[in-house]
């Protein structure tokens, strides 16, 4: 099966999982275009069914998911921008902050406000 976003003014509206002879017989009366999308890319990269990456054909950047941009220039799903002063990697099309995170080991959220991460502590479970 392969998944397929439906793409209406560079917006991702719809995803589904079909196989593509679907759409030979498929009747779609709605605006928009189906796009193929790979549930196994992120940033520019596909992995394999153990997380770790493969080596295969990074399909359009990233999983499409509903709210998702879709760049035809580029032919490209990337997610909205999370917070304004952040900038678009066009290598990964992820979002980069301003400030890198001080430490990936640990939990943080982003201040927009003061443009500082915050350090958080998150509950364990028992």
């Amino acid at each position: 099966m392969s998944h397929f976003a439906k793409v209406n003014n560079g917006r991702v509206v719809h995803v589904i999982v079909a196989e593509p002879e679907f759409f030979d017989t498929f009747v779609d009366t709605s605006p928009g275009t189906w796009i193929q999308t790979s549930y196994n890319t992120r940033g520019g990269v596909h992995y394999g069914a153990d997380g770790a990456p493969d080596g295969g054909v990074a399909l359009r950047g990233n999983y499409a998911g509903i709210g998702y941009i879709y760049d035809d220039q580029h032919d490209v799903f990337y997610p909205p921008s999370p917070f304004p002063s952040w900038r678009l990697n066009t290598a990964t099309w992820t979002w980069d902050p301003p400030i890198a995170m001080p430490d990936a080991t640990k939990n943080y959220i982003w201040h927009e406000n003061t443009q500082e991460w915050e350090e958080i502590t998150l509950p364990t479970q028992e």
